[in-house]
C-alpha cells in the first residue's frame, strides 16, 4: 500500500497541474478521468490499486518519449496522431516533473489558438498587483517602492 502512495501523489499532482489551465474542465468517461479543454480531451488519467497511466498528444517530443520503457504509443490509433501512454506499476516512483512537461505540450497541442492566447498573455502580464491605499497624493520616487526596496527594471516590449 505504501507504494501506491507515490502514484496516488503522482496522479494528483498531474490533475491539479491541468487544471490549472484557461478553460478546463474534467470529466470520467470509460472510468478514466479525462482532462478537457473546450471538450477536446489533452490528458487521459487512470489509477487502480496496481498501476498508473496517463496519455498524452506529444507533437514535438513523441520519438524520445517512446524510447523511454514506461511509455508506447497510444492503442486504439491514437499513437498515429501523436498519443503517447506512459504506465507505472505500484511501486514505481513516476517521473512528475517529466510527465507535467508532457501535459503541457499535450495542452499546447489541443487548445484552440484563441485558448492559447489568454495562457500566453496571463504569463507575460504575471500576477494583478494589489492596489493599496496611500496617506498621500505624492507619487513614489522613480526605482523606489512603497517601502522604500528597490524595483526591478522593466523590460522593454
Amino acid at each position: 500500500m505504501a507504494a501506491n502512495k507515490h502514484l496516488q501523489r503522482a496522479e494528483r499532482a498531474l490533475r491539479d497541474h491541468a487544471l490549472r489551465y484557461p478553460e478546463t474542465t474534467e470529466e470520467f468517461p470509460w472510468e478514466h478521468r479525462a482532462i478537457k479543454v473546450k471538450g477536446k480531451i489533452f490528458l487521459f488519467l487512470f489509477r487502480d490499486q496496481n498501476e498508473l497511466s496517463l496519455s498524452v498528444k506529444l507533437p514535438d517530443s513523441n520519438r524520445a518519449a517512446v524510447a523511454l520503457p514506461f511509455a508506447a504509443p497510444s492503442g486504439y490509433g491514437l499513437g498515429r496522431s501523436g498519443w503517447v501512454t506512459a504506465r507505472f506499476a505500484g511501486d514505481a516512483e513516476p517521473p512528475v516533473e517529466m510527465l507535467t512537461d508532457w501535459v503541457d505540450e499535450s495542452y499546447r497541442a489541443i487548445a484552440p489558438k484563441r485558448v492559447l492566447a489568454m495562457l500566453i498573455k496571463s504569463r507575460l502580464n504575471g500576477p494583478k498587483p494589489q492596489s493599496t491605499a496611500r496617506s498621500s497624493k505624492r507619487p513614489l520616487r522613480a526605482g523606489k517602492t512603497k517601502q522604500g526596496s528597490s524595483r526591478q527594471p522593466q523590460r522593454s516590449r
